[in-house]
C-alpha cells in the first residue's frame, strides 16, 4: 500500500499545482527523480504524458474564458513543438548528468525569478476606498 501512497500524493499534488498554474510538471520532475527513484529520462517521459490532460484542461478554460490570443497561438505553435521535438530527439543521445545540470540551473533560475516577482508585489491597501 505505501508503495502505492507516495507516487499517488505525487500526482495529486502535481495536478493540484497544475490547476494553478505553478508548473505541477517540474515538481512531478523532482518528486519521480529524487523521491521516488525514477530515472530521469523516464521520468520526462512520464511528465509528458502528464501534461497532455492537464494542458488541455487548461487551454478548454482559458478559451472559454477568452484568453487565448490565437494570433499568437498561431505564431508560436509550429517553432515550438519544433523545438520540442529537437531537444527530445537531442536527449535521447545525451548523458543524463548533463541534462541535469541545465536543469538544475533552470530550476534556480526560474525559483528566483518568481521569489522576485513575489516580493515586489504590493499588497492591495484595503483600508482606502477605490479611486474615481
Amino acid at each position: 500500500m505505501k508503495e502505492l501512497l507516495i507516487p499517488f500524493l505525487t500526482g495529486l499534488g502535481a495536478g493540484v499545482l497544475s490547476a494553478w498554474g505553478v508548473g505541477g510538471g517540474t515538481i512531478l520532475l523532482l518528486c519521480m527523480t529524487l523521491l521516488l527513484g525514477v530515472d530521469q529520462r523516464q521520468a520526462q517521459a512520464v511528465n509528458l504524458l502528464f501534461f497532455l490532460p492537464a494542458a488541455g484542461a487548461g487551454l478548454l478554460f482559458h478559451r472559454k474564458k477568452g484568453e487565448i490570443d490565437g494570433l499568437l497561438w498561431r505564431q508560436t505553435a509550429l517553432a515550438g513543438t519544433a523545438a520540442a521535438l529537437a531537444a527530445a530527439a537531442a536527449a535521447q543521445f545525451l548523458d543524463v548528468s548533463l541534462l541535469r545540470r541545465p536543469f538544475g540551473v533552470y530550476l534556480l533560475l526560474a525559483g528566483l525569478s518568481m521569489l522576485r516577482k513575489l516580493l515586489k508585489k504590493t499588497p492591495p491597501d484595503r483600508g482606502k476606498p477605490p479611486e474615481k
